[in-house]
C-alpha cells in the first residue's frame, strides 16, 4: 500500500457507500479457521493483545503469500484486508469482494480504497495493513505512509502481528507452506495515535504523517525481532 499520504482528502460523505462487506469479512472468519488450521499447524502468540471492540489497524510484515490469508482467517476478529487489485481479476475477484477485502491499486493513488478503509475504522471494524507494500524479507527496512495516514485520519490505534513460517524455505515468494507446516502468529500491543505523535507536535500534517510512519517502521521492525526471540524462529 503506498502514495496515500497528502495526495486523497478525508471525504466523510463518501463513508455508507464504501464501506466493504462486514458481513463478507465474519464469513471470511467463519471459513479461515477451521481451513487454515486444517491445512497447517497454526499458533497465535498473544491474541489477548487484540481489542475485542472498537477501530483497529492491524500491521503485518509480509514475506510470503499466505500472510493476508493467515491474518484474515484466524485472527480474533474479522479483518478487511487493503490486497493489490491483481488478485481480483478473474474469478477470485467476486469472491474476495464478497469476503469483505479491499482492492488497491499500488501503483497510483487509490481513492476508491482508501475511503473503504476509512469507512472500515469508523464503522468500528480491523483494516489489515502491509505497510511494506509487498513481499519483502519482513524487517521492515522500509513503509509506505498509507498506515500512518490511516492512523491519523481515523484515531485508531495500530497493533503489529508478525507472521512467521509463511515463506517457504525463506524465499519471499514462490509456493505456500507445506501442509502441516507449523506457523506463528505474534500479535503485539496497540500502539495509540497519541503515543504515535509523540515529539511530532506543531509540524505540517505531511510532515506529522512522515514522522508517524517512520516511528511505525521502528517499532514494527522491532516487533519481528521480538516475535523471532519469542518463537525461536529465523523467518
Amino acid at each position: 500500500m503506498n502514495g496515500t499520504s497528502g495526495q486523497v482528502r478525508d471525504r466523510s460523505d463518501a463513508h455508507d457507500r464504501t464501506a466493504p462487506s462486514a458481513r463478507g469479512a465474519k464469513r471470511a472468519h467463519r471459513i479461515g479457521v477451521p481451513l487454515m488450521h486444517s491445512l497447517w499447524h497454526v499458533t497465535q502468540h498473544n491474541a489477548d493483545n487484540v481489542p475485542t471492540e472498537g477501530p483497529l489497524l492491524l500491521a503485518g510484515n509480509h514475506t510470503g503469500f499466505l500472510d493476508g490469508p493467515l491474518i484474515a482467517g484466524v485472527a480474533p476478529r474479522p479483518v478487511h484486508f487493503l490486497v493489490k487489485k491483481e488478485m481480483f481479476v478473474g474469478p477470485l475477484g467476486p469472491i474476495l469482494l464478497k469476503l469483505g477485502q479491499i482492492p488497491i491499486d499500488r501503483d497510483h493513488p487509490d481513492r476508491a480504497a482508501i475511503q473503504a478503509g476509512l469507512a472500515t475504522l469508523r464503522s468500528g471494524g480491523v483494516l489489515g495493513v502491509f505497510p511494506e507494500g509487498t513481499r519483502t524479507t519482513g524487517e521492515f527496512e522500509s513503509v509506505h505512509n498509507g498506515l500512518a495516514y490511516f492512523a491519523v485520519a481515523t484515531g485508531a490505534p495500530v497493533l503489529p502481528v508478525a507472521c512467521l513460517g509463511t515463506a517457504t524455505n525463506g524465499r519471499t515468494v514462490g509456493s505456500l507452506p507445506t501442509p502441516r507446516t507449523h506457523l506463528d502468529l505474534v500479535y503485539g500491543t496497540p500502539v495509540t495515535l497519541e503515543e504515535l505523535s509523540l515529539g511530532s507536535e506543531g509540524l505540517g500534517r505531511r510532515q506529522k504523517i512522515a514522522a508517524i510512519s517512520e516511528e511505525l517502521r521502528v517499532r514494527l521492525a522491532a516487533h519481528v525481532q521480538y516475535a523471532k526471540h519469542l518463537t525461536g524462529r529465523d523467518n
